[in-house]
């Protein structure tokens, strides 16, 4: 039997590209800003345009497919992983870097079959890094197979978590009292690049040792997912228990050693699933 996916997966390494291409060329004029969920939880044209070229494109040569998109999801569609095959998609991984210039945004695209991840893709697209990972076929940036780093002493790792969109006092004072925890362990930096894709990237070629959050989406980790995974790493809930896609809560390491050292450091908030009962999202413009 021949290799299933691989149109798939051929698919998604030149759709993310063509997607990368149009948010570098994406001119000021493009960059009218939304929110959706607070005044942090930022969207653009371009966010929406991009997404439409990608599903458009996947879609025409996939009929059959499903699709979970961040901006469709926004707008009301369901979040619902099935069996069928699944797509996963952020278009814009970072809008609020992408919104002021900080030079990391990535395209995210995950495929799905029975509710398990097949493969990732994850364009860096200001970088032009492609970092891609299938399931038993191992990671890659570019052409170049990555894995995690072999650190295992706390004290000598760098970590990476983000903020997130929900600025509620009770939420943000947790966030900050489990930033302080780690970086008194003492670790050697705490870091963040604004783009949750990217993150996980960075566990996977070993430039970090783990990153961490509470909060995030399906769509911002699917395909991080499988890159962190295939380069030899490791992903739990944030409270030791299995890795689960629509939780919105996600430890990804490079071993189990500092996954469950960072672990005991995090106080842990609710977020509710992406999977919960649609809220459709009502957004706010201004340019």
């Amino acid at each position: 039997m021949g290799d299933p996916w691989l149109s798939a997966y051929d698919a998604a390494l030149r759709v993310a590209r063509k997607a990368g291409a149009v948010i570098r060329d994406a001119g000021e004029k493009e960059i009218k800003v939304c929110t959706k969920s607070s005044t942090v939880d930022l969207v653009t044209k371009t966010d929406e345009r991009v997404e439409k070229i990608i599903i458009g494109a996947l879609r025409e040569q996939f009929p059959d497919h499903c699709f979970i998109g961040e901006e469709s999801v926004a707008k009301g569609e369901p979040c619902n992983l099935t069996d069928k095959p699944t797509w996963i998609i952020d278009p814009v991984d970072g809008t609020t870097n992408f919104v002021h210039g900080f030079p990391f945004v990535a395209v995210s695209i995950a495929f799905a079959v029975n509710k398990e991840l097949e493969f990732g893709v994850v364009y860096s697209c200001l970088e032009n890094k492609m970092y891609r990972g299938r399931n038993g076929k191992g990671a890659f940036c570019d052409d170049e197979k990555i894995e995690v780093s072999d650190v295992k002493d706390i004290h000598k790792s760098i970590i990476i978590s983000e903020h997130g969109t929900d600025r509620s006092c009770e939420k943000v004072e947790k966030i900050f009292s489990t930033m302080k925890k780690i970086l008194c362990i003492p670790v050697h930096g705490l870091r963040g690049s604004g783009t949750a894709a990217t993150n996980m990237c960075l566990v996977a070629c070993g430039a970090v040792e783990a990153f961490f959050e509470i909060g995030i989406h399906c769509w911002d980790i699917a395909a991080g997912a499988v890159i962190v995974k295939e380069a030899g790493g490791v992903l739990l809930d944030v409270n030791g228990g299995p890795f689960d896609l629509m939780s919105r809560r996600m430890v990804s390491a490079n071993n189990m050693v500092i996954a469950e050292r960072i672990i005991k450091e995090i106080e842990i908030f609710p977020a509710d699933r992406d999977d919960a009962p649609i809220k459709k999202i009502t957004k706010f413009c201004k340019k």
